[in-house]
């Protein structure tokens, strides 16, 4: 195994530690999130709300279970006893001592109460996979292919586990048997199929009318599924930029996933020779640039406000971060060298929006040290 990689939103969760009296972590399953916080707060008391018996009576008697673990504690996968957010909110407001770190994998139960229970009380947190900056010191000579196609989970990156077997595992314990028992889905091979037919259509426009032809279930059914995936942190979609905000809701999104490794599993992609040829290589190369543009905003305790730009004309520029009422616009090619042509599409967007404040050609390099180049024009 190997040493402790630090994660570049460290220093704002120990920030927010000192105003807030409860700190929420969420995130994928094995992005990380325990590692973190018992290396951040290695006094804390620690419990896993995933043992049974622990659970058990945190349900059975959560005011006793709460105040046996002393006046900090991290709760882990708090998500499988939602009800305890209200007693936390109680205990914090009763004793201005007592500091709590929580962490779920399953965003669904933590937003269904945690507006009730600990508005103003905490501060939230976003963990994803590892970022390429995290992870640069330790893969300098991993090709842009295998970064592809590994992913990027720390039990793939830190204890370089087979990265077949884990993804095989990761899919069958976490999309198959908790996503299928949160949805109660009585058809799994539908839904396998479903999962599939997103990956074969990362960076394309996300249309529940066709998939769900092609799955053989309603479009209705198709949007739940992807509703319980965006936050289950499996798959996400980038909404279009307008001037007029509720265009952007109206509008179809695309769609990636938050790890290219998951991805490369589901599309059948066993090996990097097999992804150089591969149909789907360029929109991986640019799920990955999506996602570090998302883990970027997340790392520095912002929510991403990250979406893309078309036209009807076919100006299209990858992604729009807008930032303090300005925009910074991104276009990624999966070439390892930049044609003139490249810069088309963010030049007449340079010239269509006032408010731009820096572009960028986000490009492919042979190695991690230049896995995302960077030309800012």
């Amino acid at each position: 195994m190997r040493e402790y990689i630090d994660r570049l939103v460290a220093p704002s969760i120990l920030e927010a530690q000192r105003y807030f009296p409860v700190i929420e972590v969420t995130g994928p399953r094995q992005s990380g999130k325990s590692t973190l916080c018992r290396h951040l707060f290695p006094d804390y008391t620690y419990t896993n709300l995933e043992d049974i018996s622990i659970r058990t009576e945190a349900m059975r008697n959560p005011v006793g279970f709460l105040d046996s673990l002393g006046e900090n504690a991290i709760i882990d996968e708090v998500q499988n006893v939602p009800d305890i957010l209200s007693m936390i909110q109680v205990r914090v407001d009763e004793y201005k001592n007592r500091k709590y770190i929580i962490t779920g994998s399953s965003n669904f139960s933590l937003l269904r109460t945690k507006s009730q229970s600990l508005a103003g009380r905490a501060a939230i947190f976003t963990l994803l996979p590892f970022s390429l900056i995290e992870t640069k010191r330790i893969m300098t000579d991993k090709s842009v292919d295998n970064i592809i196609l590994d992913g990027l989970y720390p039990r793939v990156i830190a204890r370089d586990a087979p990265i077949e077997l884990y993804y095989s595992g990761y899919y069958n314990t976490y999309v198959e048997r908790d996503l299928r028992d949160l949805l109660k889905i009585k058809n799994l091979m539908a839904f396998d199929t479903f999962i599939r037919l997103l990956a074969a259509r990362i960076g394309s426009e996300f249309n529940a009318s066709a998939i769900a032809r092609e799955a053989g279930v309603s479009s209705v059914t198709i949007k739940e599924w992807m509703s319980i995936l965006m936050t289950s942190y499996i798959a996400f979609p980038l909404m279009p930029y307008y001037k007029n905000i509720s265009k952007r809701l109206t509008k179809m999104p695309k769609i990636y996933f938050y790890d290219t490794g998951l991805a490369c599993f589901l599309l059948g992609i066993k090996n990097a020779e097999m992804l150089k040829t591969h149909q789907m290589r360029g929109p991986l190369f640019e799920n990955l640039a999506i996602c570090e543009l998302l883990k970027k905003s997340y790392n520095e305790g912002n929510d991403p406000r990250l979406f893309f730009y078309r036209e009807k004309s076919g100006v299209e520029v990858d992604a729009v971060s807008e930032e303090g009422g300005g925009l910074h616009l991104y276009e990624v090619k999966s070439g390892k060298t930049i044609r003139p042509e490249a810069y088309d599409n963010i030049n007449v967007l340079k010239r269509t929006l006032s408010n731009v404040l820096s572009s960028t050609i986000i490009y492919d390099g042979e190695t991690l040290g230049s896995a995302i180049n960077i030309r800012n024009i």
